[in-house]
């Protein structure tokens, strides 16, 4: 089975296998992923390197963002003008 999600040709990385949480949601702005688990602690925490942050001002203004944001592994910034903007 072949698909895209959202149309879009960025690649988004495998959902974290992770035994705290089991369900994710994808966030386009930062890049990462975010636990969507109603039944795990993490509910609503950002997840990246195999870490979790509490929120999205705390990952925003770590270290391991501010890294990342800067790679060509960043998979983030649809929308938000920083990168991947659809023409100019």
């Amino acid at each position: 089975m072949t698909g895209t999600l959202f149309g879009c040709a960025q690649d988004i990385p495998p959902e974290p296998n992770d035994n705290s949480c089991s369900d994710w949601d994808w966030d386009d702005e930062l890049g990462v992923w975010q636990c969507d688990d109603s039944s795990s602690g993490y509910r609503g925490h950002y997840f990246y390197g195999g870490k979790y942050y509490q929120n999205k001002s705390t990952f925003k203004n770590s270290s391991e963002f501010k890294t990342y944001q800067s790679s060509a592994e960043f998979k983030g910034g649809i929308g938000s003008g920083s990168k991947g903007g659809f023409g100019g």
